[in-house]
């Protein structure tokens, strides 16, 4: 007999709050698994959806059972799943609103997930620290390695230096924490920005030179930084309207690559700024519809995080921060996540 199961469930978009309540437990098909959930985060899509699904995810059928990001333990396998068995400790990528389907949220006691977009955690890695990682790894992943954005080399465990520059605006966000780290195991050299007071954490994640992205001269600066170098582009990570210094994310390192030697492109973590591309330059909106079938998904999640992980080579940033344990919890997560956060990622514990 199947285990009860309850789930955060979305029951109309006229009453966004999430109602925690019963839910199907769904048996594992050919190359599925069920996770047990021991955290899961909250990323700005997830919290934006009651509000804005409608227009943004119309294809969403109501109700619905939301949440990207998790964590947890393997409790059964489907057909066909090699490598992972049941009692690992996993972390991946939930696919419900790419997909449709609301057994594959992450808001619930047991989730179906695809075999290969998770990968096993080490017995040091707490839950809710791993649990940081999942859309915001792969979105940097798509715009950084994938042929139709930045296409750049692969990160590896010796990297070869590639004698180019990558800039990256940014660092400090969830999505930013990501892309330092990939590009620098990829063998580029990082220049990224943040807030001051997060310098030194972008830095350790690998950035070799951090600027501040609220100072009017931040471009100059960057620019300036950057001669004699050869860019290998940028990726522009961050809010779509202007900072203080009168540029957004995407306009910054729109006019970054254009005044530079080396690739004249720009990958966009945001909708509107692509369109204002300066002639000689390209820009694309990161999308990553692609990740769970293409190589740079099969790369992320079979050859280079399960190792990475192990040999802490690869740190779950931002860290976590934990706002409460159970289902009800993740309603008063979205309401800390609409806030804003700075540097932090927003977790609940199951």
């Amino acid at each position: 007999m199947p285990p009860t199961n309850k789930a955060a469930w979305l029951l109309t978009y006229e009453n966004p709050s999430l109602v925690v309540k019963e839910a199907p437990y769904t048996f594992p098909s050919t190359n599925q698994i069920v996770v047990r959930a021991h955290a899961v985060s909250i990323n700005p899509v997830d919290a934006a959806i009651p509000f804005r699904g409608a227009v943004v995810f119309p294809w969403l059928k109501l109700p619905f059972i939301l949440g990207s990001d998790i964590s947890g333990e393997i409790v059964e396998l489907g057909p066909g799943v090699e490598n992972l068995k049941v009692g690992d400790r996993v972390v991946g990528q939930c696919l419900a609103w790419q997909h449709n389907n609301p057994v594959e949220g992450a808001y619930q006691e047991y989730v179906v997930m695809q075999q290969n977009m998770v990968c096993k955690i080490p017995d040091e890695i707490p839950y809710e620290e791993a649990a940081v990682l999942p859309l915001c790894l792969a979105t940097a992943a798509c715009g950084l390695f994938e042929k139709r954005f930045l296409g750049l080399e692969f990160p590896s465990f010796e990297p070869r230096e590639q004698g180019k520059t990558v800039m990256i605006w940014g660092g400090s966000t969830s999505v930013g924490c990501n892309a330092v780290q990939l590009a620098v195991a990829a063998g580029y050299e990082v220049f990224s920005t943040a807030s001051p007071k997060n310098f030194e954490m972008v830095k350790k994640l690998g950035a070799k030179m951090v600027f501040d992205h609220n100072s009017a001269t931040a471009v100059e600066e960057i620019v300036a930084a950057l001669k004699g170098k050869t860019i290998a582009g940028a990726y522009a990570i961050g809010a779509p309207t202007s900072d203080r210094n009168g540029f957004s994310a995407g306009e910054a390192c729109l006019e970054i690559v254009k005044r530079s030697e080396g690739r004249k492109f720009a990958a966009m973590a945001m909708h509107g700024p692509a369109e204002l591309a300066p002639e000689g330059v390209e820009a694309k909106f990161v999308t990553g519809e692609q990740f769970k079938t293409n190589e740079v998904g099969k790369m992320i999640y079979g050859e280079y995080l399960p190792r990475a992980l192990k040999e802490r080579k690869f740190l779950c940033m931002p860290e976590a921060v934990v706002v409460g344990n159970g289902l009800e919890k993740i309603q008063e997560a979205f309401e800390v996540q609409k806030k804003g956060v700075s540097a932090k990622k927003i977790v609940v514990t199951l």
